[in-house]
């Protein structure tokens, strides 16, 4: 199938990319996040307060592994990398972007996670998340787009590559 489905970290601009990319291309935009919201009549972090992130985690691959569309841009969440189903299944209907940021500028642009409805266990820091996903993300990426090279002019609207 003809999809462009986005990976990274928290904050690192899935969602404003993926809109944008949705635009110019003519396509769809989802946001697996929202689908696992409108399924579940919850917020994020009210999913992972109450099922835990075990139960969560089973969620996001249940819903991102059963996403059936065309000629769309699908922006996951942050750990949608943990679930090897649908992993594989993205693979199967379209490019996987992982959009790359530096744990330096993931830390200046989040603020609490737990508002935000990251996945994250007791105790661990964005370090530590940060390390762990990281692997993951290059293992299932067809593409790296290193978002440390591209620059964003706000007056034009216009991305710079430096």
């Amino acid at each position: 199938m003809n999809n462009i489905i986005l990976i990274g970290m928290p904050g690192c601009g899935k969602s404003t990319i993926g809109v944008v990319l949705a635009k110019n291309l003519g396509f769809r935009f989802i946001d697996s996040d929202l689908l696992i919201q409108e399924q579940e009549h919850r917020l994020l972090h009210e999913i992972i307060e109450q099922d835990g992130l075990d139960g969560f985690n089973r969620i996001e691959n249940q819903v991102n592994a059963s996403i059936d569309t065309d000629s769309s841009v699908i922006a996951t969440g942050g750990s949608a990398v943990y679930g090897k189903e649908a992993m594989q299944h993205l693979h199967e209907i379209g490019a996987v972007f992982y959009l790359k940021l530096s744990y330096e500028e993931l830390k200046n642009r989040l603020g609490d996670l737990s508002e935000r409805g990251v996945s994250i266990r007791k105790g661990q820091t964005l370090l530590d998340l940060y390390e762990e996903r990281k692997p993951l993300y290059e293992k299932y990426a067809d593409y790296v787009v290193d978002l440390s090279l591209i620059h964003i002019s706000e007056p034009t609207r216009h991305a710079q590559i430096s």
